[in-house]
């Protein structure tokens, strides 16, 4: 690898990010690839610890803007310690969810304004932005369907259905404005078919920089 790959995962709840993120990794380790796979909020000691306040369910009176900067303040710890020291090491990087994440559900869903969002985040990620994303779009129909299968939910799982289409709506303006950087990957069809898709997409980014 000439450098570095960073490719980052998003998709409203019950998408399958992680199933196929985590499907990806194994398809690239037995390729032969130096890979490593890490998830958001967490990957790290620290942000893990971010991550339990951020999604416990007894935190219902969390305010969006505190909400904001832990996202903000996880993403800058799991940065430092897990992403750049493997782009500095020439891995490629699979991340389930960065900063599209925080522009959906806290820039256009809790209201708070894109703007201010990326400008917060601008700051925990000086300017390391993914080479490419991957946005597995599901309806909300389907994904609250998914998430009902999945069982035990997190503090933001509980929102209303309002809240998960609005993040929805959050991703179509993202899908549109990065159209250089976010590749929409139909999540509805059977997983054999997305994950043969995602990682098509993710080995023109992979081949492109050996």
């Amino acid at each position: 690898m000439k450098k570095g790959v960073f490719i980052t995962f998003e998709g409203n709840d019950g998408a399958g990010k992680t199933t196929v993120c985590q499907a990806v990794y194994q398809k690239l380790q037995k390729q032969g690839y130096d890979v490593l796979y890490t998830r958001e909020p967490g990957g790290s000691q620290i942000a893990e610890k971010i991550r339990d306040i951020l999604l416990d369910t007894k935190n219902g009176a969390m305010d969006p803007r505190t909400e904001a900067l832990l996202y903000a303040a996880s993403r800058r710890q799991h940065l430092v310690e897990k992403v750049l020291p493997a782009l500095k090491n020439k891995q490629i990087v699979l991340c389930d969810r960065f900063i599209d994440s925080s522009l959906a559900y806290q820039g256009y869903a809790r209201k708070i304004g894109m703007t201010s969002i990326w400008s917060i985040n601008q700051f925990a990620i000086d300017g390391h932005m993914p080479d490419r994303t991957i946005f597995l779009s599901v309806s909300t129909k389907t994904g609250q369907k998914r998430m009902d299968m999945r069982g035990e939910k997190n503090r933001l799982d509980l929102e209303a259905n309002d809240f998960h289409q609005a993040v929805r709506q959050g991703y179509e303006i993202l899908c549109e404005q990065y159209k250089d950087r976010i590749v929409v990957i139909d999540a509805e069809p059977e997983l054999s078919i997305v994950i043969d898709q995602t990682m098509k997409s993710v080995l023109e980014v992979v081949h492109a920089n050996e």
